[in-house]
């Protein structure tokens, strides 16, 4: 559910029309609805509250500090992979013993910043990591919480590029070298071994495979509680899908709670997870407007837009699907366009072959569930400066990150 809906066929978010965003904030521009962003998170502690359960937001999905700060009040904790996400979540108000630290790699001084900080744990994917996060802790005389990320080998039948739980993919540690990596974790006296943890995919929209990879961290951890080791925290990431528009339906929230909290019977320790997309992409659309039509070879149409794949990079990295709406009510007989951007690559195509009212010169148009990993993963190629970012709040709206000027586009260079 979103609170994106159509009104006399002109669309509002909550109760602001998008074209009176349009005209005071310019193009192209996220709109986020808070009140779709509150619900999904209550949705989700709802679902898991058969648990004893910390939700961290995993913060590369969207990370304004608005959005951030919004979910702090709903009493999340933040999934972060990053130095510059340590900051953000910091500024946005985050305890730090709420922050959970992911990520195959991370820099030394990273490190040292979220041991000074103080945060929850280290999810640690390797040997030698542990072996770095012991020496930086040794220098500043702390001790590091870790867990290790063992990868369960499920296959979820996702996209290639976010599978996570292949016995290939760089994330994780083998699940058979599990018990040596703990071994050497408890060896090393600047660490505090306190769970285990695993992340198997992203848009996963059966449950199966949830239920298969908590059943063997489940049973990994009661072993490594059996070798001696303070398993206090089980985290089992994040990944449940949400529909953008085609593919199957991915299961409720309620759903997944139940069969994790089952699955998870008797484990006895704080249950982590690390929604992202789950809590914002329905939470957001892309607003862009109509630069041009154009005629292609036989009855091919394009509608050229002012967003680019440098604004929403999905469609061109994964071929995502967002479903396209009009913003204002259009009549006559709809015709089939390719949505695309000006960047001057053929992968610049947000939308292929969709059914759309004939759309002209001015006319406002939104990509749907657009609110993960749009901005996040946005950038300044062809010397575009980033869109702008807007939340709304029932009849008002605030602009919580301004558009970028040509002026940010050379800020630190030098000729």
């Amino acid at each position: 559910m979103n609170h994106f809906r159509k009104r006399s066929g002109e669309l509002f978010c909550e109760e602001v029309p998008l074209a009176r965003i349009a005209r005071e904030v310019g193009t192209p521009t996220y709109v986020y609805s808070s009140a779709t962003l509150r619900r999904h998170a209550r949705v989700f502690q709802r679902a898991v509250r058969g648990l004893d359960f910390l939700a961290c937001y995993a913060v590369k999905a969207a990370p304004n500090l608005a959005l951030l700060a919004l979910l702090r009040e709903e009493g999340f904790g933040f999934d972060i992979v990053s130095g510059g996400e340590l900051y953000r979540v910091l500024r946005a108000g985050a305890e730090p013993s709420k922050v959970v630290f992911s990520g195959v790699g991370k820099r030394r001084d990273e490190l040292a910043a979220a041991l000074k900080a103080g945060i929850l744990q280290f999810n640690c994917e390797s040997e030698e990591e542990l072996e770095q996060l012991a020496g930086v802790a040794r220098g500043m005389r702390r001790t590091a919480p870790v867990a290790i990320r063992v990868n369960p080998e499920v296959d979820v039948r996702t996209h290639p590029y976010i599978a996570t739980a292949l016995s290939t993919s760089k994330f994780g540690i083998p699940a058979n070298r599990a018990r040596a990596a703990y071994r050497l974790a408890a060896q090393l006296p600047d660490l505090r071994v306190v769970g285990v943890a695993c992340h198997i995919g992203s848009q996963i929209s059966e449950v199966k495979p949830f239920v298969e990879a908590a059943k063997k961290v489940r049973t990994l951890a009661l072993r490594l509680r059996r070798d001696g080791h303070d398993i206090r925290h089980v985290d089992v990431g994040g990944g449940l899908g949400v529909p953008y528009g085609e593919g199957p339906e991915p299961p409720a929230p309620h759903v997944y709670g139940r069969a994790l909290a089952e699955a998870l019977r008797g484990v006895e320790a704080k249950v982590l997870f690390e929604p992202g997309r789950l809590l914002v992409a329905n939470a957001a659309v892309l607003l862009t407007r109509v630069l041009l039509q154009k005629r292609g070879a036989g009855t091919r149409k394009f509608a050229v837009v002012d967003a680019a794949m440098n604004d929403l990079l999905r469609p061109a990295l994964y071929d995502a699907h967002h479903e396209v709406e009009a913003v204002a009510p259009r009549r006559g007989p709809a015709e089939v366009v390719d949505l695309v951007g000006p960047v001057c690559e053929s992968t610049d195509v947000l939308a292929r072959a969709r059914k759309l009212p004939k759309l002209r010169e001015g006319d406002l148009v939104v990509l749907r569930t657009a609110g993960a990993y749009g901005m996040s993963m946005s950038s300044q190629y062809n010397a575009r400066p980033r869109a702008a970012e807007v939340l709304v709040e029932g009849d008002r709206f605030r602009v919580v990150r301004q558009r970028e000027t040509y002026a940010d586009l050379v800020r630190g260079e030098t000729t």
